[in-house]
């Protein structure tokens, strides 16, 4: 896919095309620069996604439970996904021909899972003896000028402390090609039977990492212009702290990999309700997880809507789990049955699989309207959205 987005860029085209019967016939394309073609494909990278190579300690996709869809115990670690829809990948199954492709056809930006510089300690993490050259794979592609985002899953005394300190040294080396890097806390399920022992980001650990992320981050602005690393809201949470300002976060390079959602969706609610809406009177729920909850209570009771915000504990996952994006169905169904609901139950839409209407556990949505006796309605992570669906405006 990478190569015929590449060669198909051209205003002037010659293609070849063979038919079922095995005919060729020759075609000239004039078009504009870049201009999509129109051809389609029976799959979306002309083959199948590659999968990982890992056996990372931390990794998420171990701790599900069994009987889900069989998609989701897939792991890919694909460099054309990371390009095309902003997947994350470690490089270990990268191949010499494929690295050279990115630097030659200047494929950017990558998003490049890195953990740790250390190779040894990289090697470790990510169950892969090749894990230890991601840091060489990265400096070719910044010399070759590819923009990288990174990202750091933080596990308590393995590459927190002196090891994130020089993770954090040896990636702003590599800046501007190193544009920004997230750094988010290991997410540790109930479903680790057999896996690493690893301890959960707890507050004292969640404000040693913000401490020493926001010390560099601080020196790299006075020297680069840029803080380059930002830490997840949920490390602000754990840690009990108060978000940071708007400005910190640097027009949210990593806001997909939950890095400013809330304050980016306080910002937007906020100059939404600068225009004057209608607001129909209804009484409405929101559930949400238990991290978000507090955020979203307050912009309710901000908006005058008659709202309840519900906490929604992760008893699927495990208590532990407190994102919103990993509430499942059969949580809002048991927890919010008998509760006052209004007219209509408003969940954010990271709860549903991307363009589908089924929860992880594999409960629909419909189903969680029929038990619980309500429309629901999904909302988009867009703070404008959220007033208009606390407003009962469609």
């Amino acid at each position: 896919m990478l190569d015929y987005r590449f060669h198909s860029t051209d205003a002037r085209l010659l293609i070849e095309l063979e038919e079922s019967s095995g005919k060729r016939r020759t075609v000239k394309v004039k078009k504009q620069e870049y201009e999509d073609i129109g051809l389609d494909f029976e799959t979306y990278l002309m083959d199948k996604a590659h999968s990982c190579a890992n056996k990372c300690i931390f990794c998420f996709v171990d701790q599900l439970p069994k009987g889900l869809r069989e998609t989701l115990y897939f792991k890919d670690d694909d460099a054309r996904l990371s390009f095309l829809m902003g997947n994350y990948i470690t490089l270990t199954n990268l191949s010499e021909r494929e690295a050279l492709r990115i630097c030659q056809q200047r494929i950017s930006p990558i998003n490049i899972s890195v953990h740790t510089t250390d190779p040894e300690l990289r090697c470790y993490m990510l169950g892969n003896k090749r894990a230890g050259k991601g840091l060489e794979t990265m400096r070719r592609f910044a010399e070759a000028g590819i923009e990288m985002n990174c990202q750091i899953v933080c596990c308590p005394g393995v590459n927190d402390g002196e090891a994130l300190e020089k993770t954090m040294s040896d990636l702003s080396e590599m800046y501007p090609a190193v544009s920004s890097v997230s750094i988010v806390p290991v997410g540790l399920t109930k479903h680790r039977e057999g896996l690493e022992k690893l301890r959960p980001v707890d507050k004292t650990a969640a404000c040693g990492i913000i401490d020493s992320v926001e010390k560099h981050a601080g020196t790299y602005l006075r020297e680069k212009g840029s803080r380059i690393f930002f830490c997840s809201d949920e490390l602000y949470i754990r840690a009990e702290r108060p978000l940071p300002a708007e400005e910190e976060y640097e027009g949210y390079p990593q806001l997909e990999n939950g890095v400013g959602l809330i304050r980016s969706l306080t910002e937007e609610f906020d100059i939404a309700m600068l225009d004057a809406m209608a607001n129909d009177g209804k009484k409405r729920a929101v559930a949400t997880g238990v991290s978000a909850a507090p955020y979203i209570r307050e912009l309710a009771e901000k908006s005058g809507a008659d709202c309840a915000v519900y906490a929604v504990k992760n008893e699927f996952f495990g208590e532990s789990v407190d994102v919103a994006g990993l509430v499942t169905g059969g949580d809002l169904i048991n927890q919010l049955m008998g509760k006052p609901l209004g007219s209509e139950l408003l969940i954010p839409a990271c709860m549903l699989r991307h363009g589908g209407d089924m929860f992880l556990d594999n409960v629909k949505i419909e189903e969680v309207s029929e038990k619980l006796g309500v429309p629901v309605r999904l909302v988009a992570q867009d703070g404008a959205d959220l007033l208009r669906a606390l407003y009962g405006i469609v």
